[in-house]
């Protein structure tokens, strides 16, 4: 069911400094931040050869990055994607499997495709995240 590794999510509360660390002492491709209101998280993307960082901040007070951060200030890791072709087919299975889905309807994530998020709880300690991207 599962395809390639996405991404791998960092919350941070300081999205200029995670930028910095990794563009100017790493050397790595950095996007420019991206809000996205719908998950309530500003975004940017550091581009590896095989696969993507993803840094994510709190963006709102409601923000769910934001109980993140007030539980680990200097933040941390917060979810890991995989790819699925078929999301729609691929909650079905995991419900039929008595995995939990936080969100059943997929939402359209930060690069455009519809997105769920599986409960730590069901997956090692880990939130995870699944994206439809095209066959």
């Amino acid at each position: 069911m599962i395809g390639k590794l996405n991404h791998v999510a960092i919350a941070v509360p300081d999205l200029e400094a995670a930028v910095a660390c990794y563009r100017d002492v790493l050397g790595a491709d950095v996007s420019a931040p991206k809000d996205i209101p719908e998950h309530g998280v500003t975004t940017v993307f550091v581009h590896l050869p095989n696969t993507t960082v993803e840094f994510v901040r709190p963006l709102g007070d409601k923000s769910p990055i934001a109980g993140f951060l007030e539980k680990n200030p200097s933040g941390g890791m917060h979810h890991i994607c995989y790819e699925v072709t078929d999301i729609e087919a691929a909650v079905k299975v995991l419900a039929a499997k008595g995995m939990r889905v936080l969100n059943p309807k997929p939402k359209i994530g930060a690069h455009g495709n519809p997105v769920v998020f599986l409960h730590p709880k069901d997956f090692l300690g880990v939130l995870t995240e699944l994206e439809q991207v095209p066959a």
